[in-house]
């Protein structure tokens, strides 16, 4: 669908910007200007005319610059005999208190005039359009009652404006509907200690869900065979985005934050240039046109404009061309530039920090729960608590689709990211609590007296459940002693890993009995009012063989090959000069 406007408002009001009537610089600088009337002149306090004699009242009697009466005669005219100087303190603090109040309440409409601005540039749209039922569950507090965040940050290609169309090119596709192609996930752990953020290739194949648009009410079917991901966004907006991620991932998504061709260049000229690092020289041009037209030499160079978009969408000449040398690229752009933001836009730079709220607020579509400056500055604070050394950047794991053309999410190591970032677990393993083995107060029954459900979990987003698996792990249970399990023949949601659930505590004991009797850690024991009894779901990590294999820490976490660590791009030895 066409992005050409703002999605569901209308006309904004003229509000000043700044540098125009309403923010005015000088009321924070010192030797400012003094304050003026509307035609130029200086102000005149209360009884003060353009002449240089006044008349004074009974009660107020205005003081010249020095502190002195202003009668227009000699020294006659006092009150109350010699008591002159208390009366002139009292009405210099009279006026002082008079100016400063004006000054506050001047400031403080203009401050509130430019606070409404920024809110109305800011772009809102509807956070997930999916089926509601369909939605992940919200993430869950830790024991100090502290949440994690999830937000999705999406790269639009819409070519709705002149400034969009000149730099994203591709003449016959201006005003069409808009893809979605960057798309990263960045999790804020819930002790803001670290943040993960995972990409997923523009090329990856995956099933969208079926999204209504808000604004038209057309309704988008859900995918019948994947497709590529990027097509999410046309499907009613960012919104369906989201609810494919949430689809893919089973992670609640709390927002999402999308830009476009435009606002990638306006916000690198408003810090000043983004570091970014090559290997070799480079020039992203191929003899038919194609290649994003970045040219820089090797070693470190500051980008900003429009070559830092060229750096976002390059293709040709990183590592072998794909969709995930690119990917990897924003990740060394994305890291670059949180650290410019942390160095430069702080309170000690105001001019910095103007130019930057002008342009973040001009070049972000957002959900409706980061819809103003003070909800965004609220986010920014949370996520400046998180150490740059503690940020981890990945590409979703992945591998090349039947026909080599696209890419598809690498079964059991795309879904072991997805249950890290479920479980708040740093991408690095950093931080992790080891195990401890879980005991009951209540005693478990005899092995024979346990009733254990068996259900079949091992279906994966790409790859269809085993079939028959329920009944082959129910043979195990028995064989170990446990007679009175039962397969559930019907297939189980899919779960990443094997999980056993009990629904009261006194099913506790019974429950930790049977994963000591398969191997399986007691931390994949937990409490659920969604059985009835002691069920085991066996997941993905378990689809075949009859010894469960407990993941180790190693296990658990990505390679350091597979984080990206920000170190200079690898030039395609094609795409370098001289």
């Amino acid at each position: 669908m066409a992005q050409s406007s703002v999605r569901g408002e209308g006309a904004r009001p003229r509000v000043p910007r700044a540098g125009e009537l309403g923010w005015d610089d000088s009321m924070y600088e010192e030797g400012g200007e003094p304050v003026r009337t509307a035609d130029g002149g200086p102000a005149r306090l209360d009884g003060e005319s353009d002449g240089e004699n006044v008349r004074p009242s009974d009660d107020t009697t205005p003081t010249g610059p020095q502190g002195q009466r202003r009668h227009g005669g000699g020294g006659g005219g006092r009150r109350h005999g010699g008591g002159g100087r208390p009366r002139r303190r009292r009405r210099i603090l009279r006026w002082s208190a008079m100016v400063l109040a004006l000054l506050i309440l001047g400031t403080a409409g203009a401050g509130y005039l430019y606070y409404r601005h920024l809110n109305a540039n800011i772009k809102k749209d509807d956070l997930n359009i999916g089926d509601a039922k369909d939605r992940a569950a919200k993430s869950k507090p830790n024991a100090a009652g502290q949440t994690p965040l999830n937000i999705l940050l999406i790269g639009s290609d819409a070519r709705n404006s002149t400034a969009n169309q000149k730099l994203g090119g591709a003449k016959d596709t201006f005003d069409g509907p808009a893809r979605a192609d960057v798309q990263m996930l960045l999790h804020l752990s819930a002790d803001r200690s670290n943040m993960s953020v995972v990409s997923m290739p523009r090329d990856t194949l995956l099933d969208i869900p079926k999204c209504t648009d808000p604004d038209t009410g057309t309704a988008y079917a859900a995918s019948t065979i994947p497709v590529i991901t990027n097509d999410s966004l046309r499907r009613g907006g960012p919104g369906c985005t989201v609810a494919t991620w949430e689809k893919l991932t089973d992670i609640h998504i709390d927002h999402f934050i999308m830009v476009d061709f435009a606002g990638v260049v306006s916000m690198a000229d408003a810090i000043g240039g983004v570091p970014v690092c090559v290997d070799a020289n480079i020039y992203s041009h191929t003899s038919t046109g194609h290649g994003s037209g970045l040219k820089l030499e090797k070693g470190t160079t500051s980008i900003k404009g429009k070559q830092a978009l060229q750096w976002l969408r390059t293709r040709y000449g990183f590592e072998d061309g794909s969709d995930i040398g690119r990917t990897r690229a924003q990740h060394q752009y994305m890291n670059s530039m949180v650290k410019q933001l942390r160095d430069n836009a702080t309170l000690s730079n105001p001019g910095k920090l103007k130019s930057l709220a002008e342009t973040a607020t001009e070049a972000l579509t957002v959900d409706d729960g980061l819809g103003t400056v003070t909800k965004l500055y609220d986010l920014s604070k949370e996520l400046k608590k998180v150490p740059s050394k503690r940020i981890n950047m990945m590409t979703m794991p992945w591998v090349y689709s039947a026909d080599g053309n696209r890419v598809l999410p690498k079964a059991k190591a795309a879904d072991n990211v997805w249950r890290l970032m479920r479980e708040d677990v740093a991408l690095d393993g950093k931080g992790k609590k080891k195990a401890t083995e879980r005991t009951s107060s209540d005693p478990a029954a005899a092995d024979d007296k346990i009733a254990v459900q068996v259900q079949n979990g091992t279906r994966t987003s790409t790859l269809a459940p085993v079939s028959g698996r329920a009944n082959a792990v129910t043979e195990l249970l028995v064989g170990k002693g446990f007679t009175a399990s039962k397969a559930d023949l019907a297939v189980a949601t899919a779960d990443d890993t094997t999980v056993i659930r009990y629904p009261s505590d006194d099913l506790e004991g019974d429950a930790l009995r049977v994963a000591k009797s398969l191997g399986i850690p007691t931390s994949a024991v937990e409490k659920s009012v969604n059985v009835s009894g002691v069920t085991l779901v066996v997941g993905a990590d378990w689809r075949d063989g009859t010894t469960y294999k407990a993941p180790s820490d190693d296990d658990s976490k990505p390679s350091a090959e597979e984080l990206d660590a920000g170190k200079c791009m690898k030039v395609d030895p094609d795409y370098t000069w001289s």
